[in-house]
């Protein structure tokens, strides 16, 4: 028998390994933006 659910752990996992990868991206995008606004003005 072969059950298709994940593993309570491994969704917690998953959800660490995509703040993991997604809060630098989003702090670079965010200080990029904020850079190039400063040559707008």
């Amino acid at each position: 028998m072969s059950t298709t659910q994940a593993h309570p752990t491994n969704k917690v996992k998953l959800t660490v390994f995509w703040l993991y990868v997604m809060l630098p991206l989003a702090w670079g995008v965010f200080n990029t933006l904020s850079q190039a606004m400063k040559l707008f003005r």
